[in-house]
């Protein structure tokens, strides 16, 4: 950044793209008119632009860069060359300071990005600037094309603001030609450019900007990039929960709180020179950025989608080294700063967890691609908002979460920059997983507060998960089924492959492991893995025989096939609501033995769990906090079982490889989750509750064991898991029908009327809820329930009058009072007749219509 005053070089006038419309000569001419002598008329009218000197005074504070910017007393002018109109600019806005108290969920922060923009400044007539947002939704290549200028013709940038042309300048150095237009008013006011995007408004509740009680803090110039920083003031009206009014009566009251905060805006300038983009594949997880292309299908419309990604090259002189397979530095490597702001002792984990990913990129053919270092303290030029920079955010908040976004070229996917948010008490987060999946092997975990050594490793494994989310790779969700579950509890195998394949994973922690099998901290904690390794050697390879993103689709299809055959790269979507391989917070090849041991490890946790959690002179908050994690631990095992049952596998491939696309989960594996779920759930867990937690922390044991068992029947009895069965009857030669299911669930639940057992109180709260729960899905779904349903991509639970899942609900009712009036007679104790003879009012209320 260059800060002058202003010279005689920014006071020539001229202007090289104004056309002046001339009068046929009749014999009568006169001087042609130019830039110089247009301003200098029009000073004398007092109308349009005026003389450079005019303007742009003696006084005026001037930062040259990517736009000349100057102060002139209280007005702020940007000098914008000819060579930068109609660039495409990428405007991020954060907050650089945030208000207080003032925070929505994860929203609030300072750091948090609230908004993005493409954005370009175009000359229009009547000597005006016009500021346009950039949409990059359509588009045809095929520029010598009928179809390129139906598109562009389609297309029409909105313009967004526009700005006299004060004055013209002229560079007596460059010979640069510009537009000088004042800005003030437009960072003074409010809009979704600079500042808040309307949806991050309405999320805080932000509402009646107050313009009096706002101001401009700073303009800074660099030269690829403006840093505008900003105070703004609103009014602040807590947003309701869905459905629930304000205090005002209305969803969002007419009045609220001052709120104010420091927002940064910065405006970088995208490359004329763009990177060849790389095609989006179902096989490989990477977040992706696409636009609708008309040229591609000769006779259609075809959806381009491309990863986001970094740009890595190698430098011009080790291209020779590349080729032959040396590794080598990228010309511009990924580096990530350490926001001055972390507790010290956390640091060296941070860059720790950022300099893990140099053994992928090395896969790639790149070494020292990616680093992390502390932030400069002295440099005037480095800011946390600037968006040149990459960096880790420390937020002190009390939400415990950490996160990785990515800002990115929308016209090829490149990632720009990353601002990784790491919450203060993702720590908290961090000792619960570890202490509940690991306190059984692990006795660093049996405490309140981890050892620093023990809190940063979870730091490290932390940062390295969200540094994977920057690289432009998704959570891979399929990872750790690829391992087989004995080999969890192989210390030699696990050490030295790790528990899962993939840090991008959330397998988080080994608590297969048992306390026999001594397997140490490289056999429970997640690194990163061999998938991890595969997705950035496809993702970040350079080919320059490939000369465009389609002559790269062939090559990597190759590469691709090959390198699947091993299982253990395989990527399997965080998307999927009916693969049983695709979970998250699960372990192995087989969910219900995966389970069986994390149960026995719970058991284990859960009788030490009030000595562990003994803090002096304190309450018993801790133990119910940890109490509820078993308990959160516990349901997390039922759903990985549940999740088999009525599964349905989709592993994408091209034309190329063998076997299908779609598969089902075989029916002696459905049949295993239900016994599974018989046995550890339906059958009343007592471990769970045969204890005196409850006496010291308040738990009600009955919601315990029924909050758990409720979620996983309204699984198993929804109108979803009976489509797929009903799917898995046509297609499959062994089927698992929903007759079949339903009914081996009716007799394990209802088990104690075979042989006319007395039927305790948690047994008798289950069967109710399994009554209710297909008289429930019987009914009518409420007004607009399928549709919301719809929108989040699953169905709704009540039952299809199209189907038979009302057939087969019905048929389990009658079955069920048919057994109940068999056994009724027999039955003598009073809670246990009292408890079937109201099911039987239930169930003929429901069939046979209220009396």
């Amino acid at each position: 950044m260059i800060s002058v005053k202003c010279t005689l070089t920014f006071c020539l006038i001229t202007c090289a793209t104004i056309a002046i419309a001339q009068r046929p000569d009749r014999g009568n001419s006169k001087p042609a008119s130019t830039p110089e002598t247009t301003a200098l008329a029009n000073a004398a009218r007092n109308t349009g632009p005026k003389p450079y000197r005019e303007i742009i005074t003696a006084q005026a504070r001037t930062q040259t860069g990517l736009l000349v910017t100057h102060k002139v007393d209280d007005k702020y002018y940007f000098e914008i060359p000819d060579s930068v109109l109609g660039r495409e600019i990428l405007v991020v806005n954060r907050i650089s300071k945030a208000a207080a108290g003032a925070r929505s969920g994860f929203a609030g922060y300072a750091g948090d990005q609230i908004g993005d923009n493409v954005i370009s400044f175009e000359k229009g007539p009547n000597n005006k600037i016009f500021l346009k947002s950039i949409s990059y939704q359509e588009s045809s290549r095929d520029s010598v094309g009928g179809m390129y200028y139906s598109v562009l013709n389609s297309n029409l940038h909105p313009i967004v603001a526009s700005f006299d042309i004060k004055a013209y300048s002229k560079d007596s150095l460059t010979y640069n030609m510009g537009s000088v237009i004042e800005v003030t008013d437009y960072l003074m006011g409010d809009n979704d450019i600079l500042f808040f995007a309307s949806r991050t408004k309405r999320s805080l509740g932000l509402n009646q900007y107050q313009k009096d009680n706002s101001y401009i803090l700073d303009i800074k110039s660099y030269p690829s990039n403006i840093q505008v920083k900003t105070v703004k003031t609103y009014m602040r009206t807590p947003p309701a929960a869905p459905g629930q009014a304000t205090s005002s009566g209305s969803a969002m009251g007419s009045t609220g709180t001052p709120t104010t905060y420091e927002l940064n805006s910065s405006m970088l300038l995208l490359p004329s020179s763009t990177m060849q983009p790389r095609y989006f594949d179902p096989r490989i997880g990477y977040f992706s950025t696409g636009y609708t292309d008309f040229d591609l299908n000769p006779q259609g419309v075809q959806r381009v989608r491309m990863i986001t990604r970094w740009k890595l090259e190698p430098k011009t002189e080790d291209i020779e080294k590349y080729k032959r397979g040396e590794l080598v530095e990228p010309k511009k490597p990924i580096i990530f700063y350490i926001d001055p702001a972390t507790p010290k002792k956390w640091v060296s984990y941070l860059i720790a967890g950022v300099n893990d990913w140099q053994i992928a990129f090395e896969k790639a053919g790149f070494k020292n691609a990616i680093f992390a270092k502390e932030a400069p303290l002295n440099d005037p030029e480095w800011s946390i908002e600037n968006a040149n920079y990459s960096a880790i955010v420390y937020k002190p908040s009390d939400i415990p979460n950490a996160s990785g976004p990515h800002v990115h070229d929308p016209r090829t996917g490149e990632i720009l920059e990353s601002h990784i948010n790491w919450y203060h008490n993702v720590m908290s987060l961090l000792r619960n997983w570890y202490l509940i999946q690991t306190a059984a092997v692990d006795p660093r975990a049996r405490n309140i507060q981890f050892e620093d050594s023990l809190m940063g490793e979870l730091i490290r494994f932390v940062s390295s998960h969200e540094v994977g989310h920057t690289l432009g790779l998704r959570h891979n969700f399929g990872s750790s089924s690829s391992v087989p579950v004995e080999n969890l509890r192989n210390k030699a195998w696990v050490e030295a492959n790790a528990h899962t394949p993939s840090i991008m994973d959330y397998a988080r922690f080994n608590y297969v492991a048992q306390p026999e099998d001594s397997i140490a901290e490289s056999g429970l904690f997640p690194r990163i893995g061999d998938y991890d390794i595969w997705a950035i050697e496809w993702g970040y390879r350079w080919f320059p025989q490939a000369k465009s993103p389609e002559a790269e689709v062939p090559i990597l299809n190759k590469l691709t096939i090959e390198k699947l055959k091993d299982k253990r790269l395989w990527f399997g979507t965080e998307s999927d609501p009916d693969d049983p391989r695709t979970q998250n917070e699960d372990l192995g090849d087989n969910a219900m033995i995966a389970s069986g041991y994390g149960i026995k490890n719970l058991q284990r946790i859960l009788e030490k769990l009030p000595e562990w959690s003994k803090e002096e002179n304190k309450d018993y908050t801790t133990l119910n906090e940890l109490y509820s994690q078993v308990v959160t631990q516990f349901g997390r095992y039922m759903g990985h079982a549940a999740k088999n049952i009525g599964g349905i596998m989709t592993t994408p491939k091209t034309v190329e490889q063998s076997g299908t696309v779609i598969e089902f989960v075989p029916e002696t594996k459905q049949k295993e989750a239900m016994a599974f779920l018989q046995k550890q759930l339906f059958t009343t867990p007592s471990w769970l509750i045969d204890n005196n937690i409850s006496n010291y922390t308040g738990n009600n044991k009955l919601n315990t064991v029924s909050n758990v068992q409720n979620v996983i029947l309204s699984r198993l009895l929804g109108n979803s898991t009976f489509e797929k069965l009903f799917r898995f009857e046509e297609e499959s030669n062994a089927p698992y029908t929903a007759i079949e299911m339903v009914t081996d669930l009716r007799k394990g639940i209802w088990s104690e009327l075979a042989v006319r057992k007395p039927i305790d109180i948690y047994r008798r709260n289950l069967q109710k809820m399994f009554v209710e729960r297909l008289i429930t899905n019987l009914e009518p779904a409420p007004a607009g329930a399928a549709a919301a349903a719809g929108r989040f991509g699953a169905s709704s639970a009540n039952y299809s009058k199209t189907n038979d899942a009302m057939s087969v609900a019905k048929l389990q009712l009658r079955l069920l009072a048919a057994d109940i009036r068999a056994a009724l007679p027999l039955y003598k104790e009073t809670t246990s007749r009292a408890h079937l003879m109201d099911v039987q009012d239930r169930i003929n209320d429901v069939l046979e219509g209220k009396k």
